[in-house]
């Protein structure tokens, strides 16, 4: 099971939507010939397309010059409706002939026989029950999951496998599938994470305009360690100049404690091409007296500066030491104290 090439994709028969919405018209990307294309007349998918497409493969290994800690990931998205300025998955829907913008907040292919290849390939004889990574590039539980309804199916197949996955999200959509995950820890192990920068209400609605707000996802947390799940939190991205200051990290891992998190792992904003742009643009529109200082911060690349970084984590570390939070990560994974790591925290590092 090597990585999933674009070009071995084919479309699913053209039988209609089981609600009955007939395929839309707009023009295909030249990199997904023949997919289905649907749109959809509801608010929430307001202006969003997406392509239906059969993927030939489903569990994809990570390019092994990765420096991320695990081999394998599931992806039944691409594109995300979460709009996250930020996102450092943007520039991959190039690849698609779509761009890192406004295509890849509105545009999204859906691997609609994801479940079945899912369990096709737990039950090659090749696969070794490895350990798989979901919500590593695009969010599993964006807006289109609550209509395709892919992952009950794969959680379902690793769960008849018995084989340990983990799942990073910014949605709450995954408290509909709580039960499920909660019947496949029983026979794995299963790890869950949820991402929450900050709590500043004004700047998520600025910053990530198509996800739960911070507060649902802290309750979600909640419904999580409540039912047993040592949930981890990424506390990310950390924006300069917006929520590294003294009173957001106290506010935001204030909140994250509240909410019965087993950890907490910083993360400095990264602003890789494709995000790197949008976000620029972002920022020249809303906040543009911060632009000199971005400008500094990554003149060298996509990464702050080592010393900033470290800084940033010094005073996060400490602010979950002042709020009994003592299992906190540090971004390269790392430990701040000497208990182990919870289930789903080796993933954390990849964005």
């Amino acid at each position: 099971m090597g990585v999933m090439r674009w070009e071995n994709l084919s479309a699913p028969p053209d039988e209609g939507h089981p609600d009955g919405s007939a395929p839309a018209t707009p023009p295909l990307p030249l990199a997904l010939p023949g997919a289905t294309v649907r749109t959809f007349d509801t608010p929430g998918f307001a202006g969003m397309t997406f392509y239906e497409v059969r993927a030939k493969s489903i569990i994809n290994r990570v390019p092994g010059e990765s420096r991320v800690p695990f081999q394998w990931t599931i992806n039944p998205y691409r594109g995300c409706s979460h709009q996250c300025v930020y996102c450092f998955a943007r520039n991959t829907h190039t690849y698609l002939d779509l761009n890192a913008g406004e295509d890849f907040d509105r545009k999204v292919i859906v691997k609609v026989n994801a479940g079945e290849l899912v369990r096709r390939e737990l039950a090659a004889p090749r696969w070794r029950g490895a350990h798989i990574a979901m919500g590593t590039n695009v969010d599993c539980y964006q807006r289109a999951e609550g209509r395709y309804r892919l992952m009950p199916p794969i959680i379902e197949a690793l769960r008849d496998f018995a084989n340990p996955f983990s799942i990073l999200t910014k949605g709450t959509l995954i408290l509909r599938d709580l039960p499920l995950l909660r019947r496949a820890a029983e026979v794995a192990r299963v790890g869950v994470s949820f991402s929450v920068g900050f709590v500043d209400e004004a700047l998520w609605r600025s910053v990530e305009p198509g996800t739960p707000s911070p507060g649902r996802r802290l309750d979600a947390v909640r419904a999580f360690a409540d039912a047993g799940f040592e949930v981890g939190v990424l506390m990310a991205p950390i924006l300069p100049g917006l929520s590294d200051n003294d009173e957001s990290i106290e506010a935001t891992v204030s909140a994250i404690a509240t909410a019965g998190a087993s950890s907490v792992t910083p993360l400095a904003l990264h602003l890789r091409p494709g995000a790197r742009e949008w976000y620029a643009h972002w920022l020249a529109r809303e906040f543009p007296h911060l632009v000199p200082r971005y400008r500094e911060l990554y003149r060298a690349g996509s990464y702050a500066p080592q010393a900033y970084q470290r800084e940033l984590t010094a005073r996060v570390r400490m602010a979950a030491r002042r709020h009994g939070l003592h299992r906190a990560e540090v971004g390269d994974n790392r430990r701040l104290d000497d208990e182990p790591a919870p289930p789903a925290a080796e993933q954390l590092t990849l964005l």
